[in-house]
């Protein structure tokens, strides 16, 4: 039996290497309309010829047809390594649903859907991926490599998060960025995909482990992943509802009007304080609404990587 297979019957993404895929060729679809027009050469297996290199590998067949020099990339040449972070607690786990689509996510698998298109990006210009996942407790931990089977388990790990129950699993994410940030040695561009939202309200934490994660020249960027309609505006109709905290299991009971204004004063203070933070460490904060779609994921990831590199 194939156990991936069974679980794909029953919930999270039908196929989410497919998915990824469609969300990668749609975004480069769109490019040749942006100030990325002609970038798409860098998802071949070949990278541009810069004067000074050797000419030991250049395309002299592509060369013919296209007038433009290219070397050529080989299975074990990695040019950067990417370490993706994700944030697996009970709150990204908001909405709560059991399918998805592109169309159709929570906090939790749009960060999965994302960091997957991340990863066939990678894939396709034979850079090295790694990944990590914490929730109460860290959850899983694989190093940048950059092969085909390397690949696969770390696609089967993402699918796996989002079946797995996260029921009351609070966290404390500066622990844990800490403890990633030791295992991570070499210099590498980092992703977190978090709602930044934990049990305890100590700020002061959570941004010096932000900062951490800044050490051996790491370039890092922060994925702010919630619903902006409910999780920031606070956007319910006034009928009486009862808020429940899935970490905590702690509710209220209110109706949403009473209380909007002065919720949104207060997230949206935490929001610009981050914002502020991230710009002090240097950490390149990006809003990622889950009802928009990835361009601003993905845009971000181009534009990083050519400072980066």
């Amino acid at each position: 039996m194939n156990l991936q297979n069974e679980l794909n019957k029953t919930s999270g993404f039908k196929n989410l290497e497919l998915l990824a895929k469609q969300v990668v060729e749609g975004f480069i679809a769109g490019m040749h309309k942006s100030p990325f027009h002609g970038f798409s050469a860098e998802f071949a297996e070949h990278k541009i010829y810069n004067q000074g290199e050797s000419t030991r590998h250049i395309d002299w067949k592509l060369f013919a047809k296209t007038d433009k020099l290219y070397t050529k990339r080989y299975d074990d040449e990695t040019n950067l390594r990417c370490h993706i972070i994700i944030d697996s607690s009970s709150s990204m786990h908001y909405p709560k649903m059991t399918d998805f689509s592109i169309q159709h996510l929570n906090k939790i698998a749009f960060s999965a859907l994302a960091s997957a298109s991340l990863m066939y990006i990678l894939k396709k210009q034979r850079d090295a991926v790694g990944l990590s996942i914490y929730s109460d407790s860290y959850d899983y931990y694989a190093p940048e490599k950059g092969s085909e089977r390397h690949h696969q388990m770390l696609l089967s790990q993402l699918s796996d998060m989002l079946v797995t129950k996260s029921i009351k699993k609070e966290t404390e994410t500066y622990q844990y960025l800490h403890e990633i940030a030791e295992k991570i040695h070499r210099r590498s561009m980092i992703f977190l995909f978090t709602d930044m939202f934990q049990s305890s309200i100590d700020q002061d934490k959570l941004f010096e482990a932000l900062r951490h994660l800044k050490y051996n020249k790491h370039e890092v960027i922060l994925f702010h992943v919630f619903d902006k309609e409910k999780e920031l505006t606070f956007d319910f109709d006034n009928r009486p509802k009862r808020f429940v905290d899935v970490e905590t299991g702690d509710y209220i009971n209110l109706y949403a009007d009473t209380i909007q204004e002065n919720y949104h004063k207060a997230v949206s203070d935490y929001f610009e304080t981050l914002k502020l933070k991230c710009a002090q460490y240097k950490i390149k904060y990006v809003e990622a609404d889950i009802n928009k779609d990835f361009n601003n994921i993905l845009t971000t990831y181009m534009i990083e990587r050519q400072k980066f590199v």
